[in-house]
């Protein structure tokens, strides 16, 4: 049964947050909000988290995981950025977009996509999301909460935890968040393509 987490959005309380990273480290999956919306997420390692991911939004093998970073140095771990791409997304970080990159040798194989060797990465403008980064030291494997049964993401703590109570190790509410997903912007290639039209503004990448 999840545990629910009310935490405050602007002062998140130290202790609550050092409980959901507990749980992420003892390979929990959690919902948590984030500045676009909801999202589920769990350690990258954690093999048991992303095959429950895939189960509860019922992605397949071509689905593109995000790694939500705590900042730019973080995210430069993860995906290889040249020069003309880090403007773009230096310019665009924190906020509400997830870029597609190339993955480096510190993403698991089965996180990347398989063909291309992609991965989605975006640094998010949400304290609590910041404040769960920072005490956990590493990105979270995320995905939207978005349901199959569903159009739009859930948004409501206290729903997701009533139709997630079984499937998650925890919730967390700190009352609103985004409603809208983020928008997707594939650098594979060197050139942006706008993939999904969502919370952040395009106008840039046209």
């Amino acid at each position: 049964m999840a545990r629910y987490f009310d935490v405050h959005p602007e002062n998140p309380q130290r202790r609550a947050i050092g409980q959901v990273v507990d749980i992420l480290r003892e390979d929990g999956l959690i919902a948590y909000p984030t500045d676009s919306c909801f999202a589920l997420g769990c350690q990258l390692g954690n093999r048991d988290g992303i095959d429950r991911i895939r189960s509860i939004r019922k992605l397949d093998d071509r689905h593109h995981f995000t790694l939500v970073c705590q900042d730019f140095a973080q995210l430069g771990q993860f995906v290889h950025v040249d020069n003309a791409v880090f403007r773009a997304v230096k310019a665009s970080t924190p906020g509400g977009y997830t870029f597609i990159l190339p993955a480096t040798k510190e993403v698991p194989r089965r996180l990347m996509h398989p063909k291309k060797k992609t991965v989605g990465v975006r640094i998010p403008d949400h304290v609590v999301t910041q404040a769960l980064l920072g005490e956990l030291g590493e990105p979270l494997l995320s995905s939207t909460l978005l349901l199959p049964d569903q159009e739009e993401p859930m948004t409501q703590g206290w729903d997701i935890k009533e139709r997630l109570e079984y499937v998650v190790d925890a919730v967390i509410d700190s009352g609103e968040c985004g409603v809208e997903p983020t928008t997707v912007i594939d650098f594979s290639s060197g050139e942006p393509e706008i993939v999904r039209r969502g919370a952040g503004d395009t106008a840039r990448f046209e």
